[in-house]
Parts: C-alpha cells; structure tokens; sequence
C-alpha cells in the first residue's frame, strides 16, 4: 500500500467533487477553484458528494499520479466548505485514508471480507 510520509504538504479540496473527473478536470480544480499550481510538491486529496470515494493527485517530476480509495462501507470524514483549502501533513492523511475522524479522532471500524460477491 502507498501513503504519504509526515513531510508531504497536503491539500484537502471541500466541494464534492465528481469521481469521472480526471487528471485534467482535477488539475483544472486546482488551479481555477483552490488558486494553487498542481505542479508543486503536493499531494491534492478530493472527495465525491457521498464521502466514500477519494482521489488524490500528485505531480512527480515527468507526470501525474493519481490514486483512488472507495469505501464498502461507511464514509470519510471531509471538512466544510471555506474559502481556503485545508492543508494537512502526509500523517494526518494517512489517519484519514484509515477511517479517523481527524477533527475528533473516532475511526471507522474494521471490516473482514471473504469474498467478493
């Protein structure tokens, strides 16, 4: 599993943001709505409207990285809409990526699947 380290400077997007959006729809986002360069060194985390799916958005050198999280269950906890983005640090994501409430520090609980269908 990739994750952040603690130096990597993350930006949290508020708006739902629509999961069929792409590098170019996201780095567009950056730039008209969060006022940011999608080619600095930093990690540009969106949410859907449902909080179960996550995209993340990086520039390394020569091109973009994207990952993506969905949640069987459950939803993400997302902060609320403000006229800055929200910045944290690559631990801080990684608690959020997990489950943890970063703004009261309550996780989602853990789930066990033997199959897929």
């Amino acid at each position: 599993m990739l994750r952040p380290g603690p130096d990597v400077q993350v930006y949290l997007y508020a708006d739902p943001v629509d999961m069929r959006k792409s590098i170019d729809g996201l780095s567009a986002l950056i730039e008209a709505e969060m006022s940011l360069s999608p080619y600095t060194d930093a990690l540009f985390v969106f949410c859907n409207r449902g909080r179960d799916k996550i995209k993340m958005l990086y520039w390394e050198r020569n091109g973009f990285i994207v990952w993506y999280k969905r949640l069987e269950q459950q939803r993400f906890h997302w902060h609320r809409a403000s006229d800055e983005p929200l910045t944290l640090d690559g631990l801080t994501l990684n608690s959020l990526l997990d489950g943890i409430d970063i703004w009261r520090q309550k996780p989602h609980k853990t789930l066990s699947f033997d199959t897929v269908t």
